[in-house]
C-alpha cells in the first residue's frame, strides 16, 4: 500500500501543529497491517517551533483485532 495523510495535533497548553505524512504498508494473511513512513510538521506555536525543522519516521502496526501501535523517531 501507499498512503498520504494530513492532520492537526494540539497540546494541553493550546499548542497547535499540522502534519503531512506519506508511507508504505503491507498486509499479512492474519489480517494485521504494517506501515512505515515519514511525517513533517508545521507550527507557529513557540513551544513547538523545533517541529518545523524535524522529519519524523514512523512505524505503525495494526493487529488482526484492530489494536494499533505507533512509534515516531526523529530523523537526525
Amino acid at each position: 500500500f501507499f498512503g498520504e495523510g494530513q492532520g492537526v495535533m494540539t497540546g494541553k497548553d493550546g499548542e497547535v501543529a499540522t502534519w503531512t505524512g506519506q508511507g508504505i504498508g503491507r498486509a499479512a494473511k492474519s489480517g494485521a497491517t504494517s506501515y512505515r513512513g515519514c511525517v513533517y510538521y508545521q507550527t507557529s506555536s513557540e513551544k513547538w517551533l523545533k517541529l518545523n525543522s524535524t522529519a519524523a519516521m514512523f512505524e505503525y502496526e495494526v493487529d488482526a483485532d484492530g489494536n494499533t501501535r505507533c512509534q515516531l523517531f526523529e530523523w537526525k
